[in-house]
């Protein structure tokens, strides 16, 4: 095939995965998300799928039989057994605004900078051989196709441009956004699409080989018993077979959770933990899919080429050995898909551990570079991301062109699997004990790290000649027990497993032994608590923080307004101060802010950053172990422990507070009660000596004519409504009152409430001539509730709104939006007005109790009193804002669980 076809097919291919993002960027947009879905995110995840498992696994099967299945063994398992593992970590990054595996290390072991830029580190050693291993696969599948050698010449080579393209490619789709927390729906989109793509692609050239080729399984198996190594690839050796399916499917799934990319898919990028649920059935069935045709594709090529033939290029050698040149392009496609699907993603995770870990707060460090920070921070972020995606994906092409010729796909690709399981210990020990310490997960990494570059890299520098074989025969220093492949004497075991269980069992021991061994700062035991307790945590955890310090409000609002604009920073603001009860019109800033405030920093810049920058504004005083016990005192962590020692201790005390309490409130309720009784009964009487006056007119006048009569009768069914409705109520507000009310939890379509209660209080807009006008967020999240209680809340602020709004003028404006974890909806009338005296006294029924010269507005009646305890029993607020003469906002906010 001619090399300017095939490069025109493969930026038509990226052209169309441009277009497939760029139209999912546009549909977020106008609030239609393809990526909240359930499928799409599960298809993410096959992103896992590389190259590697395209070309590689056939590869593999050729030489090593059934052992490539362990690495699709390792996820199927995450997914049906690693379920709480990996919630509790989507949770822990949602929470803490995390974006990385390295600032999820960083955040849990005290925000330490160290921790993050050697992760940071680690990702770079796996991720860039990585992307290498995917530009040799598109560069072989391209010679291949089209019959040219290699080129050593940048301008020449084919895959200088593929890379050019994706630079642009992975620049423009992971840089939109200077919050790493934000989503990357398009790229989801394009890699969900060609996950799609391979796998067809794949199962094509199955089943062409399989049942084209071949009359099916049982054919190709039966050939095969004259190829040599036929049936050893197809048995599970008794000695060593065992340990090495054991060890290296624990190290496909170790590498499953911490792979750069497959955080990026399943942890940042996942929009609701529920999506696992899909994910547990549907991504091991794409497993099953894939490489489902591996087994009878490496034995027929075997059969036809022979066995010294290059078997990880035989999914595409065959249909070129028959003429096939459609599917050969086809299986081109997928593997292109394949391996650009994994440099995209592993790119865009790997750039913002580098932005955030080791150029920001290098940056950050030096005045010079501080104050050109400051003048424009979102834009400074987007170029150092874009220069750290262009220098990723350059130091990938590197390695292809200078080092990876002598390696095949797999040994490049479990040599990465290697190192990235080095975060096991600190992840997992960082989500379940509470002891580990930032020294401990720094030896532990530092460790695993060295034993890996000792038993993987040191062999590949003998390999290539740099370094002598003498340490592979002699051992290190001529110490016998120090050879690469026979760690500790250790003999029976492949390479990959020996380095696994060495570098994990080095880097557990000194995990567990430096953390035992070493103190905690107060900041790591906080960190440590929410971690491990998050799902304790996770609904209020702005009130479990450690901070002591000083910092102005205004600093904190200008540090934030420079990333999220004013408009922005103001509404986010506002919500958490109304949220938490925090007042925000002080000099100095509460706590909780401050953390807060660090908190949606670290979603654009990292942890260390976030900290950095809240530090330059901030007076931060160092805060003893004591003092952090004590504050956790208060966030419920020990409280359980010392209740029943705080009980006896404070017994007589509370007490007599309690009496004292109890008589006031006794007094305080039996006025309140006499004012609530005058009121209802002043407005009882009201409709009865209307009902009474008009019935002894009837009764005492038999001649009135029919349409006066038919008048007095309609005005007293409409003051018998009206008494039922008050008598209705009080009944209904002595039953919150007296805690009768249960609240039904139910899942409910809030969209659905509002339809409702537009269509009930249509008529009475149109009588009035009153317009209504809704902007209401078509992706609300279904929330947990009682609908019938929720409507009856919308129908009383609509007639309210209708009853007064100016008749044949008066615009009622709805709005319902989710902000920051929070369902918000607003009725905007342009009424009156309600001046502010009031407004503190409408949702109260025993409004008199409070000042006898100021009466409640009128026609306001127990309405708004009942809707203000149907939202508390939700967990919400409700309140008004207004301006006489400038109309009326009546507000209510329900957290989204």
């Amino acid at each position: 095939m001619n090399s300017y076809i095939l490069g025109l097919i493969s930026i038509y291919y990226l052209a169309f995965l441009f277009l497939v993002a760029y139209r999912a960027e546009q549909k977020s947009k106008n609030d239609k998300s393809i990526v909240s879905n359930p499928n799409i995110y599960a298809l993410s995840l096959a992103v896992y799928c590389t190259a590697w498992t395209f070309y590689g696994s056939v590869g593999r099967a050729s030489t090593d039989g059934l052992d490539f299945l362990t690495v699709y063994i390792g996820p199927t398992i995450v997914m049906f057994l690693a379920f709480p593992i990996l919630r509790k970590i989507i949770r822990i990054c949602k929470n803490q605004r995390l974006t990385s595996i390295a600032d999820f290390i960083s955040s849990r072991y005290g925000k330490n900078r160290s921790l993050g830029v050697l992760v940071t580190v680690i990702c770079l050693l796996s991720g860039i051989p990585y992307i290498a291993l995917q530009l040799k696969a598109i560069s072989n599948s391209f010679g291949i196709l089209t019959k040219n050698v290699v080129n050593n010449n940048f301008w020449a080579d084919h895959t200088f441009y593929i890379v050019i393209l994706l630079i642009l490619f992975t620049i423009l789709f992971g840089t939109r956004n200077v919050e790493a927390t934000e989503k990357h729906e398009g790229m989801v989109t394009a890699i969900a699409v060609e996950s799609i793509i391979k796998l067809i692609a794949f199962l094509s050239i199955g089943i062409y080989v399989t049942y084209w080729l071949f009359d099916g399984f049982d054919d190709i198996f039966l050939k095969a018993k004259n190829l040599p190594s036929a049936q050893n690839n197809l048995i599970i050796e008794k000695n060593t077979g065992l340990s090495m399916w054991f060890w290296h499917t624990f190290l496909a799934t170790m590498a499953f959770i911490f792979l750069p990319r497959q955080f990026q898919v399943a942890v940042v990028e996942n929009v609701d933990e529920k999506y696992i649920s899909r994910a547990m059935w549907l991504f091991p069935l794409y497993m099953l899919l894939i490489n489902i045709f591996v087994l009878p594709i490496t034995l027929a090529g075997g059969i036809i080429f022979g066995e010294k033939a290059n078997s990880d290029m035989f999914v595409l050698s065959i249909p070129l050995n028959f003429s096939s040149e459609l599917l050969a392009i086809l299986t081109y496609i997928g593997g292109f898909s394949a391996a650009t699907g994994m440099i995209i993603v592993e790119t865009i995770a790997i750039s913002v551990m580098v932005s955030n870990n080791l150029l920001m707060p290098t940056f950050l460090g030096v005045s010079a570079f501080k104050e050109f920070i400051n003048k424009n921070p979102s834009r400074f972020i987007q170029y150092i991301r874009r220069l750290a995606i262009a220098l990723i994906i350059s130091l990938g092409y590197f390695y292809y062109k200078f080092i990876t010729e002598k390696y095949s796909l797999v040994s490049i690709g479990m040599t990465a699997f290697v190192v990235v399981a080095q975060f096991a210990p600190s992840v997992l020990g960082g989500i379940f004990w509470k002891r580990g310490t930032q020294k401990g997960a720094m030896a532990g990494l530092v460790g695993g790290t060295v034993v890996w570059f000792f038993t993987l890299i040191i062999p590949s520098f003998v390999s290539s000649g740099v370094i002598s074989e003498q340490i592979m025969t002699e051992g290190l220093f001529g110490i016998s027990l120090l050879k690469p492949f026979e760690l500790f004497g250790m003999v029976g075991m492949d390479n990959i497993a020996h380095a696994t269980f060495w570098t994990l069992f080095i880097n557990s021991i000194l995990y567990v032994f430096g953390s035992l061994f070493t103190k905690q700062t107060s900041i790591e035991h906080n960190q440590a608590v929410l971690f491990v307790d998050v799902f304790q945590y996770s609904k209020g955890i702005e009130n479990s923080v450690i901070w002591k310090g000083k910092a102005l409000v205004s600093d904190i609002k200008t540090l934030l307004e420079s990333f999220l604009g004013a408009g922005r920073t103001e509404r986010i603001v506002r919500v958490f101060a109304t949220r938490n009860n925090i007042n925000l019109d002080t000099r100095y800033a509460d706590a909780r802010f401050v953390n807060y405030a660090e908190k949606l920093l670290s979603g654009i810049v990292g942890t260390a950053s976030a900290r950095m920058m809240v530090s330059s504004v901030a007076k931060e005083e160092e805060i003893s172990l004591n003092e952090v016990v004590e504050i956790l005192k208060k966030s419920q962590e020990l409280m359980a422990v010392n209740k029943e020692l705080k009980q006896k201790s404070n017994e007589l005390k509370l007490l007599t507070e309690q009496l004292q309490s109890a008589n006031e409130q006794l007094k305080l309720t039996d006025k309140l009660k006499d004012d609530f009784l005058a009121t209802v009964t002043h407005e009882i009487r009201t409709p009865l000596t209307s009902i009474k006056a008009l019935s002894e007119i009837l009764y005492d006048n038999e001649d009135i004519e029919h349409e006066e009569r038919q008048h007095f009768l309609n005005t007293i069914i409409k003051e018998s409504d009206r008494l039922s409705r008050l008598i209705n109520q009080v009944l209904d507000l002595e039953k919150f009152e007296s805690g009768k009310v249960r609240i039904v939890q139910e899942s409910i379509n809030f969209q659905e409430i509002i339809n409702d209660s537009l269509d009930s209080i249509e008529q009475l807009a149109k009588e009035k001539g009153v317009k209504i006008k809704t902007v209401i967020d078509k992706n609300l999240p279904k929330l947990i509730g009682d609908r019938d209680r929720l409507m009856q809340v919308i129908l009383n602020l609509l007639s309210n709104a209708v009853k007064f709004t100016e008749a044949n003028k008066g615009l009622i404006t709805i709005t319902a939006y989710n902000e920051e974890n929070n369902l918000l909806f607003n009725v905007i009338d342009d009424g009156a007005g309600i001046a502010k005296e009031y407004q503190e006294l409408i949702f109260d029924k025993f409004y008199q109790a409070h000042d006898q010269t100021i009466k409640k507005p009128k026609g306001s009646g127990l309405g708004l009193a009942i809707s203000k305890r149907i939202i508390e029993l939700h967990n919400g607020k409700i309140w008004v804002e207004s301006e006489v003469g400038k109309g009326t906002k009546f507000s209510f906010s329900i957290p989204i669980n």
